[in-house]
């Protein structure tokens, strides 16, 4: 069986870093973006089954990146989990409306996002 591809886009070293050994544990196939910009780029080349993506991030914000991605129906399976800081009931109500699958407000559990993670990727689109 192939590993799901999980694609983490996030400019905080202190969240990526641990991030991806998270994600490596649980047996993905883990790739990382330091902005918005690399990450579509990523998105567009690499085709992750899921991507976790920061909000504000340099070049592209992560509501822009989750907008192209919903935009482009090559990627329509692509599961988007958004991850910030920005918790206000608008924010969420925007990643949401733009697409996204799920969005966690940091801190977070880890428990909670590889649960969360889990269910996405073995729900069909």
């Amino acid at each position: 069986m192939v590993a799901p591809r999980v694609l983490i886009v996030d400019d905080e070293p202190n969240i990526l870093l641990p991030l991806e050994f998270l994600m490596r544990r649980e047996g993905y196939e883990v790739r990382s973006a330091r902005d918005g910009e690399e990450g579509w780029q990523a998105v567009q080349q690499w085709r992750p089954d899921l991507v976790l993506l920061d909000v504000m991030m340099p070049q592209r914000d992560g509501f822009e990146v989750c907008g192209l991605i919903r935009s482009d129906p090559a990627l329509a399976s692509v599961r988007v989990v958004m991850l910030t800081a920005k918790g206000r009931d608008s924010d969420v109500a925007r990643g949401l409306a733009l697409g996204a699958d799920a969005y966690l407000t940091k801190p977070f559990a880890t428990a909670d996002l590889v649960q969360r993670v889990r269910e996405l990727l073995e729900t069909p689109r």
